[in-house]
């Protein structure tokens, strides 16, 4: 019976690494739709369809500024750990209301090579030698985030399909890719009005 349970097990963990290889991340241009199907072209040039869910979350990414990092947002920022204790910014999410509280924490991130992600409300923030030093509560503490001047930053809203034309730039962090080759997704972010999804 064990030896069963066993066998049981090890097929389970086989499935859960064959399904979990399948998907992936995708980031590149909108070519066309029809409909819920996005023809696009990744950054590595290769053409991909997306077919995106009944009920798909669209989010739409604005390019912002240093400006709009303002006390009470609720952001995100992917950073390298300093030997101050500071984490400078590799890139900047300010979120829309509606995601509030999405990821909240700091945690290790697979971004860049030892790098790590804080997600929490601006408590303060203050201009260092560096550039903005934004504090960034999250429910187990809080860490200063310093951002530079040449710091991508992007601002979240509630999308729609509409979002979704020729020239867009898009990015799925979870597409699971389907015997036909092409992908399916829940979710999607768009870029609007030049915008860059990170």
């Amino acid at each position: 019976m064990t030896l069963r349970m066993l066998v049981a097990a090890a097929i389970a963990a086989a499935v859960a690494t064959s399904a979990s290889a399948q998907t992936q991340r995708l980031r590149g241009e909108i070519q066309r739709v029809e409909g819920t199907t996005i023809f696009a072209k990744a950054r590595d040039g290769s053409a991909v369809t997306v077919k995106l869910a009944e009920n798909a979350t669209i989010t739409a990414a604005y390019k912002a500024t240093l400006a709009d990092i303002r006390v009470g947002d609720y952001i995100g920022s992917g950073a390298t750990p300093q030997p101050d204790g500071s984490q400078k910014a590799i890139e900047v999410h300010i979120f829309a209301a509606s995601m509030r509280g999405q990821g909240d924490g700091h945690r290790p991130w697979n971004g860049a090579p030892n790098s790590t992600m804080t997600n929490g409300a601006v408590d303060s923030a203050v201009s260092g030698v560096d550039g903005h030093v934004p504090v960034v509560k999250y429910k187990d503490g809080d860490k200063r985030i310093v951002v530079g001047p040449d710091t991508p930053i992007v601002r979240y809203e509630v999308g729609n399909l509409a979002d979704l034309k020729a020239g867009a730039a898009f990015s799925v962090l979870a597409a699971t890719k389907q015997p036909d080759g092409t992908f399916t997704a829940p979710r999607l972010t768009v870029g609007r009005e030049g915008g860059t999804p990170q």
